[in-house]
């Protein structure tokens, strides 16, 4: 979960810890794959966050690590995903916060999201 990206996974899974990832297929046979599970965000300076960043690629640091466990799987047709083709990587994102110390990434996250679109709250700590 990176800075900039709203709140609202964050602030849903301290409300009541559900979270569900969909991944539809845009190339191929139509097909939609739900993983349904309970889950949680570590923040990526706290001692789980540090034997998580091994696991992912150097670059922009995360705002988070969202962890989930997993309970149950769902599939559905997806006829109505459209076809899509992948073109390229954005590199917005990393460029933006390129520029940016740790201490900017915490002011924003302390002014933009501190809350979800609902008013539920989504940290202790920017």
């Amino acid at each position: 979960d990176f800075t900039g990206s709203g709140a609202e996974t964050i602030s849903h899974l301290r409300q009541n810890g559900r979270i569900t990832f969909m991944f539809c297929a845009f190339t191929g046979p139509p097909k939609i794959v739900r993983l349904h599970g309970r889950g949680r965000a570590v923040l990526p300076h706290n001692a789980e966050g540090l034997t998580l960043a091994p696991n992912f690629p150097a670059g922009e640091p995360p705002r988070c690590y969202i962890v989930a466990d997993i309970t149950r799987i769902s599939d559905s047709c997806g006829f109505g995903v459209p076809l899509m083709a992948f073109e390229h990587e954005r590199d917005s994102m990393a460029k933006w916060s390129e520029g940016k110390s740790a201490a900017d990434l915490a002011d924003y996250r302390r002014r933009k999201n501190m809350l979800s679109i609902d008013g539920l709250p989504a940290w202790d700590e920017p």
